[in-house]
């Protein structure tokens, strides 16, 4: 079962926490290839927005690759291999969490840079 909820309070416009939700769900591995997200007015209705929302997010999801919609088939799940793991969505998670805890922008720059320069890079792989 999906499980999916939409933050009135959060800053983010609720196509991107849905579009966000799903495909953090997809890198965790709890949707699969194949599975058969939900009709649009079906989704819209659980989580209490228009379904012009839904359509949005499920549109940007399948421009992204990470769903392919087939008309009255529904929407499905690609193939796991096929989405390429970006740290986008927990970032812009982590920024919502700070905005929400009261820092402006600048502060939240100034501890990502400070969190960059703790952490060692570990430079290019040695050639084999």
């Amino acid at each position: 079962m999906m499980q999916i909820r939409v933050d009135p309070d959060d800053k983010a416009p609720p196509f991107e926490q849905i579009k966000a939700a799903v495909i953090g769900l997809v890198a965790a591995g709890e949707l699969t290839e194949g599975f058969r997200l939900p009709p649009i007015r079906q989704l819209a209705g659980d989580l209490g927005v228009a379904p012009n929302t839904v359509a949005r997010a499920y549109r940007e999801l399948e421009s992204d690759g990470f769903v392919r919609s087939r008309g009255r088939r529904g929407t499905t799940i690609v193939g796991r291999a096929l989405i390429e793991p970006s740290p986008a969505p927990a970032i812009e998670q982590l920024v919502r969490e700070a905005r929400r805890n009261g820092h402006d922008g600048a502060a939240i720059l100034e501890l990502v840079i400070r969190a960059i320069a703790r952490t060692r890079d570990p430079g290019p792989l040695p050639a084999a």
